[in-house]
């Protein structure tokens, strides 16, 4: 009598397997055929390690994020982006030599591939809204805090705007200037490379925060990769930022004055 095949990648739905191939298959495919192994790539991943080692390191030490006060949280998301973006520029144009806008901000194309990150938040937000019901969550969300009785803006807007343009540089860093970095080099592995100091930057979080920042930090890596552009990334990671603060501001009662 004949066994049952096993179960392989074809079984799948027909749409899923074509996500799967387009945003995986052929990433994983195309990366690993474009790396090589020479002399000069050795040193372009040094040169990125290193300056990526050095802006973490300044990071750490010069932006303390101070949660409560405008002030201490605005300090904090300025010296974040300068940490994140200019490190980075000077040595890709300066000792890499290349474009800016080859590490992850084109914008030429990447409109069809928006359908791909809407389904990921539509995925993210049930997870969210579940996370916000823990005592964690909303001792830690949003980081502004806003007395009772006083109005939500204009100082939660204004520490919305700092934090988005944070996220833009958080995704110009790792996304961006990491991924295509290392590709080069490393080709696929160059994401997993970046998820290591990604996930390190959760560890103030919530468990379940940073065990998800793994698994989305593997997705937007891969999908920076495809499209060779992080900008629907920092969409994406925006849409989560602020649904997680509106959660918490729901769980407060305060929603209601915004």
């Amino acid at each position: 009598m004949d066994q049952p095949a096993a179960a392989t990648l074809t079984d799948r739905p027909p749409a899923l397997q074509r996500l799967w191939t387009i945003y995986v298959t052929d990433v994983r495919a195309d990366a690993n055929a474009r790396a090589q192994t020479t002399v000069a790539t050795d040193r372009r991943a040094v040169a990125v390690l290193l300056t990526a080692a050095i802006s973490l390191t300044f990071s750490e030490f010069w932006a303390t994020r101070e949660e409560g006060a405008l002030d201490g949280l605005a300090s904090w998301a300025l010296v974040t982006i300068a940490c994140y973006v200019v490190p980075p520029v000077l040595v890709i144009r300066f000792v890499l030599r290349d474009r800016v806008r080859d590490y992850g901000l084109r914008i030429a194309g990447i409109g069809p591939h928006a359908r791909i990150y809407a389904i990921l938040f539509v995925l993210s937000f049930p997870a969210v809204v579940l996370a916000s019901f823990g005592d964690g969550f909303q001792a830690k969300y949003p980081f502004l805090d806003i007395a009772a009785g006083d109005s939500l803006g204009p100082d939660l807007y204004l520490w919305w705007a700092l934090y988005w343009l944070q996220f833009v540089a958080l995704e110009f860093f790792f996304r961006g200037f990491l991924v295509h970095g290392l590709a080069p080099r490393l080709g696929w592995v160059s994401i997993f490379v970046m998820v290591l100091p990604y996930n390190m930057l959760h560890f103030d979080k919530p468990m379940l925060e940073a065990l998800a920042a793994i698994v989305g930090s593997v997705v937007l890596g891969t999908l920076s990769l495809k499209t060779r552009s992080i900008w629907w990334g920092a969409a994406l990671h925006i849409a989560i930022a602020v649904t997680m603060d509106v959660c918490a501001l729901l769980h407060a009662g305060r929603i209601v004055q915004l």
